[in-house]
């Protein structure tokens, strides 16, 4: 079933973490301070949405090399949507030629500290941290015969470094909601 974004208050502060990345090591938010802008998206491997837009993800984060931070992080319970254990995030990362890393967030923490709903769901932060995008990539969904061209997201992305303001009005992300494990559904 789809889920929307819960469009999280825009100057909202990005949550700390340090998590595991799939090819080795640890990325932490940290580690992408000092980039004018950082786009933070939780992401999976099973579900349509992403696998719909993700060659356009990865093109469009190459496409800004240096100047825009990305990481991708999974969320789900792998053990009951075994395509989003690490064996199969690596094989979808190769797939969609990601160049940022791709990390497991095996405790869902992370993803409730962001208010994260679906996949994907995109956070966009300033060079201070705060919420400046939190939406759809572009209007392509499955099936709807809408080109993949990450124009919503590209839109702030370029107005945030250009200086611009980004516009206050952005539609919710649409996707297959978070697995959580049993147990563990957000609560609030």
């Amino acid at each position: 079933m789809a889920a929307n974004s819960f469009m999280v208050p825009l100057g909202t502060p990005a949550p700390s973490f340090d998590l595991t990345a799939i090819a080795g090591g640890s990325v932490s938010l940290a580690d992408l301070k000092g980039s004018p802008a950082t786009l933070v998206v939780f992401l999976s491997n099973h579900c349509p949405y992403v696998r719909h837009l993700e060659t356009g993800l990865g093109a469009m984060a190459a496409g800004y090399g240096s100047r825009l931070s990305v990481v991708g992080i999974c969320s789900n319970d792998s053990v009951n949507y075994p395509d989003d254990d690490p064996t199969h995030l690596a094989e979808q990362a190769r797939r969609a030629r990601f160049p940022f890393p791709y990390l497991l967030d095996d405790t869902q923490d992370v993803a409730k500290a962001y208010r994260a709903a679906c996949t994907p769901d995109f956070f966009l932060y300033d060079g201070e941290l705060r919420l400046v995008y939190r939406g759809e990539f572009d209007g392509s969904r499955p099936g709807n015969q809408v080109p993949v061209t990450g124009s919503s997201l590209r839109a702030a992305i370029d107005a945030l470094l250009a200086g611009d303001p980004v516009p206050d009005e952005q539609r919710a992300s649409i996707g297959c909601g978070i697995k959580w494990r049993p147990g563990n559904e957000p609560t609030g």
